[in-house]
């Protein structure tokens, strides 16, 4: 093995352990951490079922981004709204992982994603993909800190 490969291995895993030490004292909440985590994905879907963009904005921390293909976006709200316009007006998630990270104020999540719409011209709009968050506390509430959605391509023909 050459000696980058090595010292490569070595960094991940003192990294994975690091990780692992600093994500034990919250493992005995995870139930906890799950259901209020829960909570919020319902708070989500509903407003985003009601097209309330100001409403999924404040589900997210100061200084939140979400990130997708087109980039980085700081304007959660507007996000939603040319969403909306777009047609879009319904999601499924599903949570395959909740995460604790650190003492109790940082938590990380995946899953899958499905929206769902009319275009402006008609058409329906059926989409999904994969989605990651980074949750955090914020004023004793968790909050959405970084949002990166990854839509699922379509099968080579």
């Amino acid at each position: 093995m050459q000696k980058a490969s090595i010292l490569s291995i070595i960094r991940a895993s003192i990294l994975s352990i690091v990780i692992v030490a600093l994500s034990a004292p919250a493992f005995a909440n995870d139930a906890d951490l799950k259901k209020q985590l829960e909570q919020m994905g319902s708070a989500y879907l509903e407003r985003f079922d009601k097209q309330d963009a100001s409403g999924l904005a404040a589900l997210y921390a100061t200084g939140a981004i979400i990130v997708d293909p087109v980039g980085p976006h700081t304007d959660i709200v507007k996000v939603y709204e040319s969403a909306f316009k777009a047609g879009i007006n319904h999601m499924e998630v599903h949570t395959d992982l909740i995460l604790p990270l650190g003492a109790s104020d940082t938590a990380l999540g995946m899953g899958k994603y499905r929206v769902a719409g009319t275009n402006p011209s008609g058409a329906p709009i059926a989409e999904g993909g994969l989605w990651t968050a980074t949750f955090v506390r914020e004023g004793g509430e968790w909050k959405i800190g970084m949002l990166t959605t990854i839509p699922q391509q379509p099968p080579a023909k």
